[in-house]
């Protein structure tokens, strides 16, 4: 899977599931990026084939709903949506 990187604060290894339409994955985004969080993403929706297999098995591990966006902290940690303060109280 080739996951996107943005630069920015190292704490934590955070990876974020999204897709490129949803609202609330924006918001996240932009969220990650106003608190100055280095973190990797995927755009689920943008895969095919094998990588979309491998991108929902892998986000099944955490999110076996496989819903948008979740947000992995230090392969341990899920965030599950727009969660603004459960964000800014893991990374904030």
């Amino acid at each position: 899977m080739d996951f996107e990187h943005v630069n920015g604060e190292d704490k934590e290894k955070v990876t974020l599931f999204a897709l490129s339409t949803c609202g609330w994955c924006k918001k996240t985004r932009m969220l990650l990026e106003k608190l100055g969080i280095k973190y990797d993403y995927l755009y689920v929706d943008l895969t095919s084939g094998y990588e979309r297999d491998k991108a929902v098995e892998e986000l099944k591990k955490y999110n076996p709903d496989v819903s948008f966006p979740t947000i992995v902290i230090d392969d341990s940690d899920v965030i599950v949506g727009f969660e603004e303060d459960q964000i800014k109280s893991k990374l904030g």
